[in-house]
């Protein structure tokens, strides 16, 4: 199977004209809630609509979505936001989601994922993890495509699911006859066409792609797993028509989709991309002075409710325990290794919301600032009254491992846990406070150890770039800036997703000459944090603590797992 060949060659011959009266739409489906924005061709933000979508978790690690709910949403945030600007100069759109999996019938109507049989719940949500079973199944037939996922396929990543879908929904099995990740649903959703991103399929469907542009379907790996009829009618419920992220669609929106977002018929839709790897395009190509352009020595942080690790090299690099190596996953003609840790802000939130002195802290500062804030504010006070050179020193005998709903990256193992060291009997703010500092710190050695994986394989980074909510949080980012010993950047444009998915629109529409050049003229420039050398060492002993915890975690399984 071959990609078409104008996946490129298309955005060579496009015009740089009228950027000025040119605007994209980028709408990002998140794990809570739908989000779009319409930006100018200079990158600048204009407008932004959110609205909440609903999560079904009626079993622990069952989560469920909505496809229709979905759709409903995307229509009502884009419509808020267009109307800022004449139809006719909304260029073009661009869609990036969650790696979620939707079911439909041969009428594109939803078909059930859930034990109740509702088949409004017809998407299974990435950070579901009912499939572990059958991920271990398919890494324990060892197959050549194996290699292509760090040596092990993710129970996160849709196959286990549609595997799991065929083992314990039968009926739901026989009527699914389309299956797309969630940003190519809302592709279809736009243009009626099923053509598949090839970021979604390479990266989540172990879809083998090479850089002379041969890609296809493993149809000896789906006989081996048991799911061989999915080559039926050409491999028709998985996809046989696909584009690079970016690329036009068809003949861009529909009418009925137009009507329902509120855009001209025919307005440009750009091949979709997974939520992430939208960041990584938003902000891989961000300036700062002094810290260098080349997009293979910066590591993208895409922080939300997880953090995925996005990695750039010239050349194939396969690292033990981190996904890809992906051809033109994010970026054409580059090659992507990523990286991720399964729960990043909802750790946080986590951490914070079973505190007994949360309610008391958010009680005493309602509507003046996030809890997140007091609690930075309270650290650096508490660091002052015991003389420490840096809050860091406030944890040195509190540690935690993070992995508390899995560990993605880079020791590629669902069943860890969290864990925490040094606990007392005190339950007021300052113990939250420190609880608070060490679970950040605990991520940031997550990302080292990421970070030493990648390096330990041949990749070079020089620089970390974050995006997403937690990069405007100064202590999350200065204490990743100190433990990894690297500068951080934090893009001006804070909406680094959804100007991912909008430079999708601009390529889409032909604004620019290449991804790579709608990259630099989008992108903006960026703040860059550099590390404190004065807690540099203190981090060093405790990211030791750190990787003795997860030995001791699997020497504590072994023991309990021994029945002699």
């Amino acid at each position: 199977m071959k990609m078409k060949q104008r996946s490129h060659h298309h955005l060579l011959n496009c015009s740089l004209s009228n950027k000025n009266m040119s605007y994209y739409v980028g709408v990002d489906v998140g794990t809570g809630s739908v989000r779009a924005a319409i930006f100018n061709g200079h990158g600048k933000v204009i407008k932004i609509s959110t609205h909440s979508i609903e999560t079904f978790n009626s079993i622990p690690d069952y989560y469920e979505q909505s496809s229709e709910d979905i759709w409903g949403a995307v229509c009502r945030v884009v419509k808020n936001v267009v109307n800022e600007v004449p139809k006719e100069f909304i260029k073009g759109i661009g869609f990036d989601a969650t790696c979620s999996l939707v079911i439909l019938d041969g009428f594109g109507q939803p078909v059930t994922a859930s034990l109740t049989g509702d088949d409004k719940r017809n998407v299974i949500l990435w950070m579901d993890h009912r499939a572990e079973a059958e991920a271990n199944f398919i890494n324990m037939i060892g197959d050549d495509m194996l290699k292509y996922v760090g040596g092990k396929v993710s129970l996160e990543m849709e196959i286990p699911k549609i595997l799991w879908l065929k083992k314990n929904l039968p009926n739901s099995w026989s009527r699914a006859q389309l299956f797309f990740d969630l940003p190519d649903f809302l592709t279809w959703k736009s243009t009626g066409s099923q053509t598949r991103s090839l970021c979604s399929l390479v990266c989540k469907w172990n879809y083998k792609v090479n850089c002379n542009g041969e890609n296809n379907w493993s149809e000896e790996f789906f006989k081996k797993i048991g799911l061989s009829t999915l080559k039926d009618n050409n491999w028709r419920r998985i996809g046989n028509q696909v584009q690079v992220p970016g690329e036009s669609i068809g003949n861009g929106l529909s009418s009925e989709a137009a009507e329902e977002l509120g855009l001209n018929e025919g307005t440009a839709v750009g091949t979709s991309i997974i939520d992430a790897h939208a960041g990584g395009l938003g902000m891989i190509g961000c300036s700062a002075p002094g810290i260098s352009d080349d997009f293979t020595t910066r590591l993208g942080l895409i922080c939300g409710t997880s953090t995925c690790h996005m990695a750039l090299s010239s050349k194939p690099i396969f690292v033990d325990g981190i996904w890809g190596p992906y051809y033109s996953a994010m970026v054409p003609s580059l090659w992507l290794n990523e990286g991720g840790q399964s729960a990043t802000g909802k750790l946080l939130d986590h951490i914070i919301d079973t505190h007994p002195a949360s309610s008391q802290i958010r009680n005493k500062i309602y509507g003046k600032m996030h809890i997140q804030q007091y609690l930075s504010n309270l650290l650096q006070s508490m660091a002052e009254q015991n003389n420490y050179p840096d809050v860091s020193y406030l944890t040195k005998d509190l540690h935690i491992w993070p992995d508390f709903h899995g560990n993605r990256s880079p020791i590629a193992d669902a069943t860890l846990q969290g864990m925490i060291s040094g606990l007392s009997l005190s339950s007021d703010e300052e113990n939250l406070a420190t609880i608070y500092l060490a679970t950040i710190q605990a991520l940031t050695y997550g990302t080292r150890h990421i970070i030493e994986a990648l390096t330990d394989a041949g990749h070079n980074i020089e620089s970390i770039l974050i995006c997403g909510g937690v990069s405007q949080n100064s202590l999350f980012v200065q204490i990743q800036a100190d433990v990894i010993g690297l500068p951080v950047l934090i893009p001006i444009e804070r909406e680094s997703v959804l100007l991912g998915a909008a430079i999708l629109g601009s390529c889409a529409a032909g604004s620019f000459p290449s991804v790579h050049k709608a990259i630099r003229a989008m992108a903006g420039d960026a703040n860059v944090v550099k590390p404190k050398s004065v807690s540099y060492q203190y981090h060093c002993r405790k990211y030791k603590v750190f990787r003795k915890m997860v030995n001791d975690q699997k020497e504590y399984k072994k023991i309990m797992n021994d029945i002699s």
